[in-house]
């Protein structure tokens, strides 16, 4: 039975924000002046700083300082609401919003929406690679991913056999975009340089650390000078860079890959990270449904030219799910377009004027490739190397939420970088095979022991948010 909210007792406009991240928390903030009262919907309790999650996955920051609970960061803002629960429907005519958590279901009825639900990973129709090789979406997806990778060296220590100990002790990563780049970067510093000294009976600077992509380059958003650059400085690092690579199949025991010319290979490894391919929330396959509006392979919907449905200017879509002028996923696009969608609202409330089209300002592109070094595009200037990579530390503190998070970031930074050492090296076992028990429980998984009402039986879903949107 749905538990329905009824219309704002201050008898404002009601705003409805779907998820959490990078589009819902600025549109949030965006309003915190405006005569309207806003709800949060969010799928986890946390907005996720989702660039730095492979530094989580590999031991430099804790999930906390990349993931601020949403209530701290709105605590002040009397006119917002937040509340957890993942929106399984929108009905755009009755213009109602219902999220379920642990088997209490809830409507939330809107006078405006805002839809940022973002995009989980892709594995390209090959859902089943997810339990073998973790993408980096989640904070579930980075630390299960510390617990393989650390695990693995611990594994390998006491293996006896020199092809499962090679086995333990090769790493592949999938994609080689901007966050496989960065993941293969900080592994191979991981191996080299943090735990060299370590081990008794293995030597971890002889991991071998590849980065798998179908694409003919590296970090293609980049451009091919920036991206050979990289593809040069990852090889001086260890980083084995493989172009023109697809992955077939994937196990527990590896991968198979099948090169440009036909030929098909098997990469024995224990631990992989996929980084390939987004999917956009299935919502907006839900909106285009019930607005006409056209869906692409990657389930993104196109909107207006002001971020809005066809035929509803009271809804927004912002960020990874929304299509318009081939904007690319990235933090800065659903930034901007969160608070265009805020100022539309401010706009319609006080009886102005709309504004004029959504205009995107490209901030340019920086990816880490490891220590002290870094590439960036900026407005037609390329950087490389030690002042590239000041200037993506630069940037990157300025977007984490909070003044205690910022400082912690950089004392972990300055241990990581400076030093040899890892502030966060702590995993367990439940970090690597929790997610794998939940699943295989399915639906009988106990709702009334995680605090949940005990009359209902827990849905046969993924609570884990891990596999493929």
């Amino acid at each position: 039975m749905a538990d329905p909210v009824g219309a704002s007792s201050s008898g404002r406009p009601r705003v409805v924000i779907v998820g959490s991240g990078f589009g819902g928390l600025f549109a949030a903030k965006a309003l915190k002046s405006a005569p309207v009262d806003v709800t949060v919907v969010g799928k986890t309790s946390h907005h996720l700083f989702q660039p730095l999650l492979y530094q989580v996955a590999t031991g430099i920051l804790s999930e906390g300082e990349i993931a601020p609970a949403t209530r701290e960061i709105l605590r002040r803002q009397e006119n917002a609401r937040v509340v957890l629960g993942e929106v399984t429907d929108i009905d755009l005519a009755a213009r109602t919003v219902t999220s379920t958590i642990l088997g209490r279901t809830t409507v939330h009825p809107y006078d405006e929406l805002i839809v940022a639900a973002g995009a989980g990973q892709s594995y390209f129709g090959n859902d089943r690679f997810a339990e073998f090789a973790p993408g980096m979406k989640s904070i579930d997806d980075a630390l299960e991913l510390r617990g393989r990778i650390f695990g693995a060296f611990e594994l390998a220590e006491l293996a006896t056999d020199p092809a499962e100990r090679d086995r333990l002790l090769t790493f592949v990563v999938v994609g080689a975009g901007p966050t496989g780049v960065e993941m293969a970067g900080q592994i191979a510093e991981l191996a080299r340089r943090t735990l060299r000294r370590d081990f008794r009976t293995i030597d971890p600077t002889q991991a071998r650390v590849i980065l798998l992509d179908a694409a003919p380059q590296v970090l293609p958003p980049f451009g091919e000078k920036l991206g050979e650059r990289a593809r040069r400085h990852l090889n001086e690092i260890g980083v084995e860079v493989q172009l023109g690579a697809m992955v077939t199949d994937v196990n527990a025991d590896g991968l198979e890959v099948k090169d440009r010319d036909g030929h098909v290979r098997r990469i024995s490894a224990a631990t992989k990270v996929w980084a390939a391919g987004v999917q956009a929330s299935p919502l907006g396959r839900l909106l285009a449904e019930q607005s006409g509006a056209e869906v692409d392979r990657a389930g993104r919907i196109s909107v207006q030219p002001d971020l809005t449905l066809p035929g509803h200017p009271e809804v927004h879509v912002v960020g990874d799910m929304m299509a318009l002028d081939k904007l690319p996923g990235v933090a800065q696009v659903a930034i901007q377009g969160g608070r265009y969608a805020a100022e539309a609202i401010r706009r319609r409330t006080a009886g102005k004027q709309p504004q004029g089209p959504f205009r995107y300002r490209d901030k340019g592109n920086m990816a880490t490739i490891s220590r002290f070094s870094a590439v960036a595009d900026i407005k037609n200037l390329k950087f490389e190397g030690f002042f590239a990579w000041v200037l993506w530390l630069v940037v990157h503190l300025m977007y984490i939420v909070g003044f205690k998070s910022r400082v912690t970031a950089v004392l972990h930074w300055m241990v990581s970088f400076l030093g040899r050492g890892r502030a966060e090296r702590v995993a367990t076992q439940q970090q690597v095979y929790g997610r794998l028990a939940l699943e295989a429980l399915g639906a009988e998984f106990v709702v009334s022991k995680t605090g949940g009402p005990k009359d209902v039986t827990a849905p046969a879903t993924d609570l884990t948010e891990r596999r493929s949107a």
